[in-house]
């Protein structure tokens, strides 16, 4: 049974709130490590879309565990150049343990025959081809790692490097702090390669029907869905509530 979105117990949130405490003035390799050695935290994967930031946290990883599980959720709707980039950091980094998700071929066939869900219900597609993979993904877990940062939009304004997910699984978001200029900072410092598709105006990548480019002085998202009341794919929960709309 799927109990990511129930809301957290009581010892989970208290645990939530000791663990944020704890590493408080820490910084992301610090956090990261705790989440990926310490027993308590139990098995750890990491989640990456291969997105326009993704490299960082993935770098971290690598020199962290380069065994950690990284859980890639292919929607079949990906820009080639996601799925080339993904490749080119997997070899790059010597990435151990990566395995690509994607959602069940006869759901999909009995829920979007034709490939057009997107067109007609956003939420309908996102869950059907990244809720339901990863919640399935993530059963054998008790916790995942996530590249979310406080300045990629308002959902995400108030984030912490630790989150219930439901009532006992964790959420890891060791870059919760940093700013753009961190994320510029690190890939210069270790030479990492950017997302192609960066410098076309995509500071935020999704798949390919659902994103659009993004104008000087936008939010780094307005180009996810744009025109709809939604700033998140719906696979990340906050008190318990999945998060999809701007007013969650």
């Amino acid at each position: 049974m799927d109990f990511s979105n129930a809301p957290a117990l009581p010892e989970q949130a208290e645990r939530m709130r000791a663990l944020n405490e704890r590493y408080r003035h820490h910084g992301a390799t610090a956090v990261l490590e705790g989440a990926l050695r310490d027993p308590e935290a139990g098995r750890i994967a990491l989640v990456s879309s291969f997105g326009a930031e993704s490299v960082v946290l993935l770098h971290l990883v690598a020199m962290v565990d380069p065994g950690t599980p990284i859980l890639f959720i292919d929607t079949q709707m990906l820009f080639p150049e996601t799925l080339d980039y993904q490749a080119e950091l997997a070899e790059r980094l010597h990435l151990r343990d990566l395995r690509v998700i994607r959602a069940n071929p006869l759901e999909v066939t009995r829920e979007d025959p034709e490939d057009k869900l997107h067109q007609v219900d956003t939420d309908a597609c996102c869950d059907l081809r990244k809720t339901r993979p990863l919640q399935q993904a993530l059963s054998q877990f008790d916790g995942w790692v996530t590249g979310r940062k406080r300045f990629q939009g308002s959902t995400r304004s108030e984030l912490e490097f630790f989150e219930a997910d439901g009532p006992h699984r964790i959420k890891v978001n060791p870059l919760a702090h940093w700013a753009p200029e961190d994320v510029r900072a690190y890939m210069d410092e270790n030479r990492l390669p950017r997302h192609p598709m960066v410098a076309r105006g995509y500071p935020s990548i999704g798949c390919a029907p659902c994103t659009s480019p993004v104008k000087p002085g936008e939010d780094p998202r307005a180009g996810r869905w744009r025109g709809q009341d939604k700033e998140e794919c719906g696979i990340h929960f906050v008190d318990g509530k999945m998060v999809r709309g701007g007013a969650a």
